[in-house]
């Protein structure tokens, strides 16, 4: 029960503070899911966002419902959703009723932008602690040049980041299928070595 709570909580504040929806709401999914609750570590966010960036539909729901059902199970995979979607639901009926009975105000145009700012330093410190851990597990090379592909390709050829991705993830298979020169070489060696060693004893004989 304490759990289900937990879910609803995280996940009603995320719905709640969620300016704007989508990427600007994963800041909050990761502050919530990995570093006030630990239910995962940043590598296993990254992975999750990587893989909803690939399916169809909303991040914010698909993210929801994974990690609501991987702490707990279908109860908190619906517990997740209903908690992240419900508020902004009932906030965006309550802002539009309002918005339309002040729409001519300088208030309301000044709320929305004054708003902005918050999300592009929310996404830039997100986005900085990616980029560290990348740095630390590829390097400085690797990582400038992942994300100078990952740039031309979005930005410049315009392709979607789901056939980044999974590009990316086929490359990251066929590496690791791939059998290292330095395992082979030294069996051959021994292999060559008890040979020749039997060949000799033989001779001996």
């Amino acid at each position: 029960m304490k759990l289900q709570w937990q879910i609803f909580i995280a996940f009603f504040r995320i719905g709640i503070f969620g300016f704007g929806g989508g990427p600007s709401m994963i800041p909050l999914f990761h502050l919530e899911a990995v570093k006030r609750y630990q239910w995962m570590n940043d590598q296993d966010f990254s992975d999750v966002l990587a893989i909803g960036n690939t399916l169809p539909g909303p991040i914010a729901t698909k993210m929801a419902g994974y990690i609501g059902y991987r702490v707990g199970g279908v109860s908190g995979a619906i517990n997740a959703v209903l908690a992240n979607i419900v508020p902004s639901i009932i906030a965006m009926i309550l802002m539009l009723t309002l918005l339309s009975a002040y729409k001519d105000q300088a208030w309301v145009a000044g709320m929305g932008q004054g708003v902005l700012p918050v999300v592009v330093v929310m996404m830039g410190k997100l986005t900085w602690d990616f980029f560290d851990k990348s740095r630390t597990s590829l390097g400085w090379i690797g990582t400038c040049l992942i994300a100078s592909i990952s740039v031309i390709a979005i930005a410049v050829l315009n392709l979607h980041p789901a056939l980044l991705i999974v590009c990316l993830l086929v490359i990251a298979l066929l590496r690791s299928e791939k059998p290292k020169s330095e395992d082979i070489g030294p069996n051959q060696t021994t292999l060559k070595s008890i040979a020749a060693d039997t060949i000799n004893t033989e001779k001996k004989s």
